[in-house]
């Protein structure tokens, strides 16, 4: 299906405590509602993906795969501060008539799920059977299983963490020092800041990929070569690809939102929140993530009270959630016929 648009008209208060006069959000849809209207999957997409899951997610979701539109209804909206349907920083201020830019309020992830729980009572969503996300996209499943138990049934929380790292957090701010080392980037234009993008963007690779990755892709086979590395070029060619489809002033945005993520904040303990937690829950790590590392994944299964947890080798890293979508769905099987409680599921899987 086409992408959709909901326009909420009401004022938008951001955790900061800054409003919108209103809000809009892009999303997809597939599928329909059966008649008991409990086949809702919800994909809560990753950085600077988009609400098409079918497309960047194809393999765990689409016509044949685990997760179809012919069993399931499946929703996946955009997050708020991107650049693909929902309002963001290149959203115009009715009050002004010109883009947000850097005046946009700032995002946390409890904002983003704020604005997913608008949305799914438009949708009339009374229950969310499975709610899944990776990475940024986990981290936003993780806050709505705790801000709304009853709503989620089923939550499956794959390479991600219950608050971001200081190392995570850094890497996320040498990008952000990439962005504004480029002046344009404070002229308020459309492309502002893009060649601190395509900077920030191949810093970025080098947390979601890892050194054997690398080494196997980007390996010399000439032993004379002393200029124009292949991994010179992939670095470029990367850049340039996410220049030509995304803005330096959402990946700002959502980078210091997934900084904020911090299920602890205002509450009594990271623990506490996360004992909140009464879905059925399935936790995944990936041993070769450098930016998510696996025992940030176990923290979770020893306090998210009804958990199992499973984990993958992948030479792809961190994006690995993305590409092994054979192992995930066998692991996902798996999880939906065991019971979940305290179990650590088995995969003889290695990439």
């Amino acid at each position: 299906m086409n992408e959709q648009k909901f326009k909420h008209e009401q004022p938008f208060e951001f955790e900061s405590g800054e409003v919108l006069p209103c809000l809009e959000i892009g999303f997809h849809t597939y599928g329909k509602l059966n008649q008991n209207r409990d086949n809702v999957v919800w994909v809560c997409h990753a950085f600077t993906a988009n609400s098409d899951a079918l497309d960047w997610w194809k393999g765990l979701f689409g016509s044949g795969y685990y997760f179809n539109p012919e069993e399931h209804f499946i929703v996946c909206a955009n997050m708020l501060g991107s650049c693909y349907g929902s309002s963001g920083p290149l959203t115009v201020n009715p009050q002004t008539g010109k883009n947000y830019y850097l005046s946009f309020p700032q995002v946390t992830v409890r904002d983003m799920v704020k604005s997913l729980q608008l949305l799914a009572a438009h949708l009339g969503i009374s229950q969310i059977h499975t709610l899944i996300g990776g990475s940024l996209g986990g981290q936003q499943a993780m806050e709505w299983a705790i801000v709304e138990p009853e709503f989620i049934k089923n939550l499956i929380l794959i390479a991600t963490n219950a608050k971001h790292s200081p190392w995570g957090i850094a890497f996320n701010e040498s990008q952000r020092l990439a962005i504004a080392a480029d002046h344009t980037f404070y002229e308020n234009k459309p492309d502002g800041g893009i060649k601190g993008l395509k900077a920030a963007r191949s810093m970025a690779l080098l947390s979601y990929r890892g050194y054997k990755t690398y080494g196997i892709k980007q390996h010399e086979d000439n032993n004379d070569v002393v200029d124009n590395y292949k991994a010179s070029g992939y670095q470029n060619y990367q850049g340039d690809k996410l220049v030509a489809r995304f803005n330096a002033y959402s990946y700002w945005y959502l980078s210091k939102a997934m900084d904020s993520h911090n299920v602890g904040r205002k509450r009594a303990s990271i623990e506490d929140a996360l004992s909140k937690i009464i879905s059925r829950t399935l936790i995944i790590g990936i041993k070769s993530d450098l930016l998510f590392p696996i025992g940030e994944q176990q923290y979770l299964f020893q306090h998210i009270p009804q958990s199992a947890y499973a984990e993958f080798d992948s030479y792809y890293g961190h994006d690995g959630f993305l590409i092994e979508t054979e192992a995930l769905t066998n692991i996902i099987t798996s999880f939906f016929k065991t019971d979940v409680k305290g179990k650590i599921i088995q995969l003889q899987q290695t990439a």
